[in-house]
Protein backbone atom coordinates (compact mmCIF):
# COMPACT_ATOMS: atom_id res chain seq x y z
CA UNK A 1 0.00 0.00 0.00
CA UNK A 2 1.16 3.88 -1.26
CA UNK A 3 1.41 5.87 2.01
CA UNK A 4 1.91 9.16 -0.65
CA UNK A 5 -1.29 10.50 0.70
CA UNK A 6 -0.18 10.57 4.31
CA UNK A 7 2.82 11.45 6.47
CA UNK A 8 4.80 9.29 9.66
CA UNK A 9 4.46 11.14 12.76
CA UNK A 10 5.17 9.81 15.95
CA UNK A 11 4.62 6.53 14.99
CA UNK A 12 1.84 6.25 13.12
CA UNK A 13 0.53 6.90 9.52
CA UNK A 14 -1.58 10.45 9.50
CA UNK A 15 -3.47 12.42 7.51
CA UNK A 16 -1.83 15.89 6.29
CA UNK A 17 -3.36 19.13 8.07
CA UNK A 18 -4.44 20.80 4.65
CA UNK A 19 -2.84 18.57 1.65
CA UNK A 20 -2.13 20.38 -1.52
CA UNK A 21 -1.21 17.65 -4.25
CA UNK A 22 1.68 16.95 -6.20
CA UNK A 23 1.83 15.00 -9.53
CA UNK A 24 4.67 12.14 -9.47
CA UNK A 25 5.97 11.51 -12.93
CA UNK A 26 7.57 8.57 -14.12
CA UNK A 27 10.61 10.28 -16.34
CA UNK A 28 11.06 7.88 -18.63
CA UNK A 29 7.42 8.27 -20.03
CA UNK A 30 6.42 11.67 -18.83
CA UNK A 31 3.00 10.07 -17.42
CA UNK A 32 1.98 10.89 -13.71
CA UNK A 33 1.89 7.83 -12.11
CA UNK A 34 0.35 8.53 -8.58
CA UNK A 35 0.01 11.71 -6.39
CA UNK A 36 2.00 13.00 -3.35
CA UNK A 37 0.68 14.32 -0.59
CA UNK A 38 2.41 17.95 0.11
CA UNK A 39 2.29 19.24 3.91
CA UNK A 40 3.14 22.67 5.55
CA UNK A 41 4.42 24.37 8.96
CA UNK A 42 1.56 22.63 10.61
CA UNK A 43 2.81 19.36 9.96
CA UNK A 44 6.04 19.87 10.93
CA UNK A 45 5.04 21.32 13.91
CA UNK A 46 3.28 18.07 15.00
CA UNK A 47 6.47 16.01 13.66
CA UNK A 48 9.21 18.44 15.56
CA UNK A 49 6.32 18.51 19.15
CA UNK A 50 6.75 14.39 18.60
CA UNK A 51 10.36 14.02 17.93
CA UNK A 52 10.86 16.88 21.22
CA UNK A 53 8.74 14.04 23.52
CA UNK A 54 10.74 11.15 22.15
CA UNK A 55 13.97 12.52 22.72
CA UNK A 56 14.38 12.21 26.43
CA UNK A 57 13.88 8.21 26.09
CA UNK A 58 15.74 7.39 23.17
CA UNK A 59 18.98 9.57 23.67
CA UNK A 60 18.86 7.47 27.32
CA UNK A 61 19.81 4.57 25.29
CA UNK A 62 22.44 2.19 25.53
CA UNK A 63 24.81 1.58 22.81
CA UNK A 64 23.81 -1.62 22.86
CA UNK A 65 19.95 -1.04 22.06
CA UNK A 66 21.09 1.40 19.15
CA UNK A 67 22.99 -1.18 17.45
CA UNK A 68 20.66 -3.72 17.78
CA UNK A 69 18.11 -1.33 16.05
CA UNK A 70 20.03 -0.14 13.23
CA UNK A 71 20.57 -4.39 12.52
CA UNK A 72 17.13 -5.14 12.60
CA UNK A 73 17.05 -2.12 10.03
CA UNK A 74 19.21 -3.80 7.69
CA UNK A 75 17.23 -7.38 7.87
CA UNK A 76 13.90 -5.66 7.16
CA UNK A 77 15.26 -3.37 4.08
CA UNK A 78 16.97 -6.65 3.12
CA UNK A 79 13.42 -8.33 2.49
CA UNK A 80 12.78 -5.46 0.66
CA UNK A 81 15.70 -4.64 -1.13
CA UNK A 82 13.97 -5.15 -4.95
CA UNK A 83 11.27 -3.17 -4.52
CA UNK A 84 13.62 -0.11 -3.01
CA UNK A 85 15.19 -0.94 -6.58
CA UNK A 86 11.82 -0.56 -8.58
CA UNK A 87 10.58 2.10 -6.74
CA UNK A 88 13.74 4.00 -7.46
CA UNK A 89 13.71 3.08 -11.03
CA UNK A 90 10.34 4.27 -11.08
CA UNK A 91 9.95 7.75 -9.26
CA UNK A 92 13.82 9.03 -10.63
CA UNK A 93 14.56 7.00 -13.89
CA UNK A 94 17.51 5.06 -12.44
CA UNK A 95 17.98 2.05 -14.84
CA UNK A 96 16.81 -1.13 -12.76
CA UNK A 97 20.10 -2.42 -13.07
CA UNK A 98 21.91 0.42 -11.58
CA UNK A 99 18.38 0.75 -9.18
CA UNK A 100 19.42 -2.70 -7.82
CA UNK A 101 23.23 -2.63 -7.77
CA UNK A 102 23.92 1.04 -7.00
CA UNK A 103 20.84 2.86 -5.71
CA UNK A 104 19.57 0.28 -3.28
CA UNK A 105 22.71 -0.88 -2.37
CA UNK A 106 23.81 2.10 -0.55
CA UNK A 107 21.14 1.32 2.04
CA UNK A 108 22.73 -1.60 3.54
CA UNK A 109 26.46 -0.44 3.06
CA UNK A 110 25.73 2.59 4.91
CA UNK A 111 24.20 1.12 7.49
CA UNK A 112 26.10 -1.71 8.05
CA UNK A 113 29.13 0.84 8.15
CA UNK A 114 27.90 2.98 10.85
CA UNK A 115 27.06 -0.60 12.78
CA UNK A 116 30.78 -1.03 12.65
CA UNK A 117 31.56 2.48 13.70
CA UNK A 118 29.31 2.52 16.88
CA UNK A 119 30.67 -0.56 18.11
CA UNK A 120 33.76 0.12 18.85
CA UNK A 121 32.84 4.32 19.11
CA UNK A 122 33.82 6.35 22.11
CA UNK A 123 31.46 8.16 23.68
CA UNK A 124 33.28 9.85 26.71
CA UNK A 125 37.07 10.32 26.52
CA UNK A 126 39.12 11.59 30.43
CA UNK A 127 41.48 14.21 29.51
CA UNK A 128 43.73 14.34 33.33
CA UNK A 129 40.62 16.14 35.38
CA UNK A 130 37.92 16.84 32.79
CA UNK A 131 35.70 14.35 31.52
CA UNK A 132 34.62 14.95 27.91
CA UNK A 133 31.22 13.36 26.99
CA UNK A 134 29.69 13.16 23.60
CA UNK A 135 25.75 13.87 23.71
CA UNK A 136 22.85 13.79 20.92
CA UNK A 137 22.51 17.22 19.53
CA UNK A 138 18.69 16.39 20.06
CA UNK A 139 16.35 17.06 17.43
CA UNK A 140 17.12 16.89 14.01
CA UNK A 141 15.75 18.04 10.76
CA UNK A 142 16.58 16.05 7.72
CA UNK A 143 16.25 17.57 4.03
CA UNK A 144 17.31 14.94 1.23
CA UNK A 145 17.21 15.00 -2.34
CA UNK A 146 16.51 13.32 -5.30
CA UNK A 147 19.17 12.21 -6.70
CA UNK A 148 20.30 9.17 -4.73
CA UNK A 149 16.73 8.79 -2.42
CA UNK A 150 18.26 6.11 -0.45
CA UNK A 151 21.85 7.10 -0.08
CA UNK A 152 21.00 10.18 1.37
CA UNK A 153 18.20 9.11 3.78
CA UNK A 154 20.05 6.72 5.29
CA UNK A 155 23.20 8.54 5.52
CA UNK A 156 21.41 11.25 7.86
CA UNK A 157 18.93 8.81 9.49
CA UNK A 158 21.29 5.79 10.06
CA UNK A 159 23.92 8.19 12.44
CA UNK A 160 21.39 10.17 13.99
CA UNK A 161 19.54 7.26 15.36
CA UNK A 162 23.29 5.80 16.45
CA UNK A 163 23.58 9.25 18.57
CA UNK A 164 20.47 9.48 20.06
CA UNK A 165 19.49 11.61 18.30
CA UNK A 166 15.32 12.12 17.09
CA UNK A 167 14.65 13.74 13.57
CA UNK A 168 11.94 14.60 10.81
CA UNK A 169 12.42 14.06 7.30
CA UNK A 170 11.57 15.50 4.40
CA UNK A 171 12.71 13.52 1.07
CA UNK A 172 12.48 15.18 -2.19
CA UNK A 173 9.10 15.64 -3.65
CA UNK A 174 10.67 14.40 -6.74
CA UNK A 175 11.81 10.58 -4.97
CA UNK A 176 9.42 10.43 -2.15
CA UNK A 177 8.39 6.92 -2.62
CA UNK A 178 11.43 5.05 -1.35
CA UNK A 179 11.64 7.56 1.36
CA UNK A 180 8.26 6.63 2.46
CA UNK A 181 8.94 2.80 1.93
CA UNK A 182 12.07 3.40 4.38
CA UNK A 183 9.56 4.85 6.98
CA UNK A 184 7.85 1.74 6.98
CA UNK A 185 11.31 -0.59 7.42
CA UNK A 186 11.92 1.87 10.26
CA UNK A 187 8.57 0.64 11.40
CA UNK A 188 8.53 -2.69 11.27
CA UNK A 189 12.31 -2.48 12.72
CA UNK A 190 10.95 -1.12 16.16
CA UNK A 191 12.06 2.40 16.09
CA UNK A 192 9.76 3.93 18.70
CA UNK A 193 7.59 6.29 18.51
CA UNK A 194 8.47 9.89 17.45
CA UNK A 195 11.58 8.97 17.12
CA UNK A 196 11.62 9.13 13.63
CA UNK A 197 9.02 11.53 11.61
CA UNK A 198 8.86 12.34 8.10
CA UNK A 199 6.69 14.75 6.84
CA UNK A 200 6.32 15.21 2.37
CA UNK A 201 6.64 18.53 0.95
CA UNK A 202 8.14 21.35 -1.05
CA UNK A 203 11.66 23.62 0.18
CA UNK A 204 8.68 26.74 0.49
CA UNK A 205 6.39 24.79 2.09
CA UNK A 206 8.27 22.39 4.52
CA UNK A 207 11.78 22.54 4.30
CA UNK A 208 12.01 26.51 5.45
CA UNK A 209 9.63 25.58 8.26
CA UNK A 210 12.39 22.66 9.25
CA UNK A 211 15.14 25.19 8.64
CA UNK A 212 13.62 27.70 10.83
CA UNK A 213 11.89 25.63 13.69
CA UNK A 214 13.00 27.16 16.89
CA UNK A 215 12.54 23.33 18.65
CA UNK A 216 15.02 21.43 16.23
CA UNK A 217 18.55 21.83 17.31
CA UNK A 218 20.11 20.72 14.12
CA UNK A 219 19.71 20.37 9.90
CA UNK A 220 21.82 18.69 8.03
CA UNK A 221 20.51 19.35 3.88
CA UNK A 222 21.95 17.95 0.53
CA UNK A 223 21.24 19.68 -2.45
CA UNK A 224 21.83 23.00 -4.55
CA UNK A 225 24.50 25.42 -3.38
CA UNK A 226 21.64 27.99 -3.72
CA UNK A 227 19.07 26.13 -1.86
CA UNK A 228 21.69 25.36 0.96
CA UNK A 229 22.11 29.11 1.24
CA UNK A 230 18.74 29.56 2.23
CA UNK A 231 18.71 26.70 4.67
CA UNK A 232 21.69 28.14 6.53
CA UNK A 233 20.01 31.63 6.12
CA UNK A 234 16.56 30.04 8.12
CA UNK A 235 18.69 28.48 10.50
CA UNK A 236 20.43 31.30 11.37
CA UNK A 237 18.23 32.99 13.50
CA UNK A 238 17.64 30.13 15.95
CA UNK A 239 21.54 29.61 15.81
CA UNK A 240 20.95 25.82 15.15
CA UNK A 241 23.77 23.99 13.61
CA UNK A 242 23.92 23.12 9.98
CA UNK A 243 25.64 20.50 7.94
CA UNK A 244 25.55 20.82 4.29
CA UNK A 245 26.26 18.64 1.33
CA UNK A 246 26.24 21.02 -1.68
CA UNK A 247 26.91 20.57 -5.44
CA UNK A 248 30.03 19.98 -7.02
CA UNK A 249 32.57 20.79 -10.62
CA UNK A 250 34.96 17.67 -9.84
CA UNK A 251 38.26 17.65 -11.57
CA UNK A 252 39.61 14.43 -12.83
CA UNK A 253 43.22 15.10 -13.34
CA UNK A 254 44.70 12.55 -15.88
CA UNK A 255 48.33 12.91 -15.71
CA UNK A 256 50.79 12.41 -18.68
CA UNK A 257 51.81 8.91 -17.46
CA UNK A 258 48.86 7.72 -17.65
CA UNK A 259 47.42 4.33 -19.68
CA UNK A 260 45.21 6.76 -21.91
CA UNK A 261 42.40 4.44 -23.18
CA UNK A 262 41.89 2.79 -19.33
CA UNK A 263 41.81 6.60 -17.81
CA UNK A 264 39.46 8.10 -20.02
CA UNK A 265 37.29 4.89 -20.55
CA UNK A 266 36.26 4.64 -16.68
CA UNK A 267 36.61 8.90 -16.41
CA UNK A 268 33.88 8.81 -18.92
CA UNK A 269 32.16 5.64 -16.37
CA UNK A 270 32.27 7.82 -13.59
CA UNK A 271 31.26 11.07 -15.10
CA UNK A 272 28.06 9.27 -16.46
CA UNK A 273 27.02 7.71 -13.30
CA UNK A 274 23.52 7.82 -12.67
CA UNK A 275 22.89 9.65 -15.89
CA UNK A 276 25.07 12.38 -15.01
CA UNK A 277 23.37 13.35 -11.33
CA UNK A 278 25.57 12.95 -9.03
CA UNK A 279 27.22 15.72 -7.21
CA UNK A 280 30.72 14.28 -6.83
CA UNK A 281 31.18 12.44 -9.84
CA UNK A 282 34.17 13.53 -12.12
CA UNK A 283 32.85 16.19 -14.71
CA UNK A 284 35.89 18.22 -15.83
CA UNK A 285 38.49 15.86 -17.33
CA UNK A 286 41.57 17.77 -17.35
CA UNK A 287 44.22 16.36 -19.78
CA UNK A 288 47.78 16.96 -21.09
CA UNK A 289 47.47 19.02 -24.46
CA UNK A 290 49.58 17.04 -26.32
CA UNK A 291 46.99 13.85 -25.84
CA UNK A 292 43.52 15.68 -26.30
CA UNK A 293 42.88 14.75 -29.71
CA UNK A 294 43.77 11.14 -28.12
CA UNK A 295 41.74 11.56 -25.21
CA UNK A 296 38.69 13.36 -27.26
CA UNK A 297 38.27 9.91 -29.43
CA UNK A 298 38.46 7.48 -26.68
CA UNK A 299 35.88 9.80 -24.94
CA UNK A 300 33.89 9.60 -28.04
CA UNK A 301 33.77 6.17 -28.44
CA UNK A 302 33.19 5.57 -24.53
CA UNK A 303 30.34 7.39 -24.89
CA UNK A 304 28.59 6.34 -27.68
CA UNK A 305 28.83 2.61 -26.08
CA UNK A 306 26.47 3.54 -23.60
CA UNK A 307 22.69 2.52 -24.19
CA UNK A 308 20.43 4.43 -23.23
CA UNK A 309 16.64 2.89 -23.33
CA UNK A 310 13.70 2.01 -20.99
CA UNK A 311 14.49 2.18 -17.68
CA UNK A 312 12.90 -1.67 -16.79
CA UNK A 313 15.58 -2.76 -19.38
CA UNK A 314 18.20 -4.40 -17.49
CA UNK A 315 20.32 -3.62 -20.41
CA UNK A 316 19.90 0.03 -20.03
CA UNK A 317 23.03 2.20 -19.32
CA UNK A 318 21.32 5.85 -19.04
CA UNK A 319 18.03 6.83 -17.99
CA UNK A 320 16.19 9.72 -18.20
CA UNK A 321 16.92 13.30 -16.21
CA UNK A 322 14.48 13.04 -13.28
CA UNK A 323 11.91 16.09 -14.27
CA UNK A 324 11.01 18.39 -17.28
CA UNK A 325 13.36 21.15 -15.62
CA UNK A 326 16.46 19.32 -15.52
CA UNK A 327 15.89 18.02 -18.65
CA UNK A 328 15.81 21.49 -20.20
CA UNK A 329 18.29 22.83 -17.82
CA UNK A 330 20.94 20.47 -19.01
CA UNK A 331 19.51 21.27 -22.71
CA UNK A 332 20.15 24.47 -22.24
CA UNK A 333 23.89 23.99 -21.22
CA UNK A 334 24.78 21.85 -24.01
CA UNK A 335 23.61 24.50 -26.02
CA UNK A 336 25.44 27.54 -24.36
CA UNK A 337 28.74 24.94 -24.52
CA UNK A 338 28.31 24.83 -28.36
CA UNK A 339 27.95 28.64 -27.94
CA UNK A 340 30.60 29.64 -26.25
CA UNK A 341 32.95 27.52 -28.75
CA UNK A 342 34.04 24.18 -27.01
CA UNK A 343 34.43 21.55 -29.55
CA UNK A 344 31.59 19.07 -29.61
CA UNK A 345 33.15 15.28 -30.14
CA UNK A 346 29.85 13.42 -29.31
CA UNK A 347 25.93 14.15 -28.11
CA UNK A 348 24.47 17.43 -28.29
CA UNK A 349 20.95 18.68 -27.47
CA UNK A 350 17.93 16.63 -28.31
CA UNK A 351 17.10 13.04 -27.03
CA UNK A 352 18.79 10.07 -28.45
CA UNK A 353 18.03 8.83 -31.30
CA UNK A 354 15.01 6.46 -30.98
CA UNK A 355 13.69 8.14 -28.00
CA UNK A 356 10.60 10.24 -29.05
CA UNK A 357 9.70 10.38 -25.06
CA UNK A 358 10.79 10.80 -21.54
CA UNK A 359 13.61 13.30 -20.23
CA UNK A 360 16.36 11.43 -22.09
CA UNK A 361 19.64 13.65 -22.74
CA UNK A 362 22.15 12.67 -25.00
CA UNK A 363 25.54 11.18 -23.72
CA UNK A 364 27.87 14.41 -24.46
CA UNK A 365 31.68 14.73 -24.70
CA UNK A 366 33.06 18.09 -25.18
CA UNK A 367 36.75 18.71 -25.66
CA UNK A 368 38.80 21.99 -25.57
CA UNK A 369 36.77 23.78 -23.15
CA UNK A 370 38.55 26.38 -21.65
CA UNK A 371 38.23 26.96 -17.65
CA UNK A 372 36.26 30.09 -18.04
CA UNK A 373 33.25 28.39 -20.07
CA UNK A 374 30.16 27.90 -18.52
CA UNK A 375 29.75 24.37 -19.00
CA UNK A 376 33.57 24.18 -17.21
CA UNK A 377 32.28 26.38 -14.25
CA UNK A 378 28.38 25.00 -13.46
CA UNK A 379 26.85 21.68 -12.29
CA UNK A 380 25.34 20.56 -15.04
CA UNK A 381 23.51 17.39 -13.82
CA UNK A 382 23.59 15.12 -17.14
CA UNK A 383 25.06 12.69 -18.85
CA UNK A 384 28.06 15.92 -20.24
CA UNK A 385 31.90 15.66 -19.85
CA UNK A 386 34.11 18.51 -20.06
CA UNK A 387 37.70 17.98 -21.09
CA UNK A 388 40.09 20.56 -20.91
CA UNK A 389 43.80 20.91 -21.95
CA UNK A 390 46.35 21.70 -19.43
CA UNK A 391 50.25 22.14 -19.72
CA UNK A 392 51.82 21.73 -17.04
CA UNK A 393 51.21 19.62 -13.61
CA UNK A 394 50.87 22.99 -11.62
CA UNK A 395 48.55 24.18 -14.14
CA UNK A 396 46.42 21.30 -13.94
CA UNK A 397 46.28 22.02 -9.74
CA UNK A 398 45.32 25.74 -10.84
CA UNK A 399 42.47 24.45 -13.02
CA UNK A 400 40.93 21.97 -10.93
CA UNK A 401 41.06 24.23 -7.68
CA UNK A 402 40.10 27.14 -10.08
CA UNK A 403 36.05 26.90 -9.00
CA UNK A 404 33.64 27.79 -6.51
CA UNK A 405 33.05 24.12 -5.48
CA UNK A 406 35.35 21.43 -4.14
CA UNK A 407 33.16 18.14 -3.39
CA UNK A 408 35.46 15.81 -5.09
CA UNK A 409 38.64 15.42 -7.00
CA UNK A 410 40.21 12.64 -9.01
CA UNK A 411 44.05 11.71 -10.14
CA UNK A 412 44.95 9.50 -12.24
CA UNK A 413 48.60 8.20 -12.54
CA UNK A 414 50.97 5.41 -13.04
CA UNK A 415 52.98 6.37 -10.11
CA UNK A 416 51.20 6.27 -6.96
CA UNK A 417 53.14 8.79 -4.95
CA UNK A 418 53.10 11.60 -7.59
CA UNK A 419 49.45 10.52 -7.45
CA UNK A 420 49.16 11.22 -3.72
CA UNK A 421 51.57 14.55 -4.18
CA UNK A 422 49.04 15.67 -6.48
CA UNK A 423 46.16 14.78 -4.44
CA UNK A 424 46.96 16.64 -1.59
CA UNK A 425 47.44 19.59 -3.61
CA UNK A 426 43.53 19.76 -4.29
CA UNK A 427 41.40 21.70 -2.72
CA UNK A 428 38.40 18.86 -2.25
CA UNK A 429 36.91 17.31 0.75
CA UNK A 430 37.31 13.77 -1.08
CA UNK A 431 40.39 12.75 -3.16
CA UNK A 432 40.07 9.77 -5.35
CA UNK A 433 43.63 8.50 -6.39
CA UNK A 434 43.19 5.65 -9.28
CA UNK A 435 39.47 5.03 -9.54
CA UNK A 436 39.50 3.18 -6.00
CA UNK A 437 36.52 1.41 -4.66
CA UNK A 438 33.80 3.30 -2.74
CA UNK A 439 35.14 3.57 0.78
CA UNK A 440 31.62 3.97 3.55
CA UNK A 441 33.95 4.88 6.19
CA UNK A 442 35.40 7.57 4.63
CA UNK A 443 34.27 11.41 5.31
CA UNK A 444 32.20 12.61 2.82
CA UNK A 445 31.36 16.28 2.23
CA UNK A 446 33.07 19.86 0.40
CA UNK A 447 35.41 22.52 0.90
CA UNK A 448 34.03 25.62 0.13
CA UNK A 449 30.36 26.48 -1.79
CA UNK A 450 30.35 22.23 -1.85
CA UNK A 451 29.47 22.60 1.82
CA UNK A 452 30.41 21.71 5.43
CA UNK A 453 30.54 19.31 7.91
CA UNK A 454 30.91 15.11 6.97
CA UNK A 455 28.93 12.62 6.26
CA UNK A 456 29.40 8.64 5.86
CA UNK A 457 31.18 6.41 9.08
CA UNK A 458 32.36 8.19 11.94
CA UNK A 459 32.98 11.37 10.65
CA UNK A 460 29.36 11.66 9.90
CA UNK A 461 28.24 9.96 13.27
CA UNK A 462 30.00 13.15 15.23
CA UNK A 463 28.04 15.56 13.19
CA UNK A 464 25.06 14.44 15.70
CA UNK A 465 27.12 15.06 19.08
CA UNK A 466 27.45 17.60 20.97
CA UNK A 467 30.36 17.89 23.04
CA UNK A 468 30.43 18.34 27.09
CA UNK A 469 33.14 19.14 29.19
CA UNK A 470 32.69 18.05 32.94
CA UNK A 471 35.99 20.20 34.67
CA UNK A 472 36.49 18.62 37.94
CA UNK A 473 35.35 15.11 36.92
CA UNK A 474 38.28 13.96 38.66
CA UNK A 475 40.98 11.15 37.31
CA UNK A 476 39.88 7.98 36.86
Amino acid sequence: MSHAAQFYIDGQWVEPASAVWFDLVDPSTEKVFDKLALGNAADVDRAVAAARRAFPAWSATSVAERVALLKRVVAVYERRYDEFAELMRREMGAPITFARNGQAARGPAHLNALIEVLERFEFEEQRGNTRVVLEPIGVCGLITPWNWPINQIVVKIAPALAAGCTMVLKPSEYSPLSALAFAEVLHDAGVPAGVFNLVNGDGPGVGAAIASHPDIDMVSFTGSTRAGVLVAQSAAETVKRVAQELGGKSANLLLDDVDLEQAVTRGVAACFTNSGQSCSIPTRMLVPRHLMNDAAQIAKHAAQAYRTGPTDDPATQLGPLVNASQFKRVQALIQTGIDEGARLVTGGIGRPDGIDAGYYARPTVFADVAPHMTIAREEIFGPVLSMIPYDSEEEAIAIANGTDYGLAAYVQSADLARARKVGRALRAGGVHLNYPPADFQAPFGGYKRSGNGREWGEAGLREYLETKAMVGYGAE
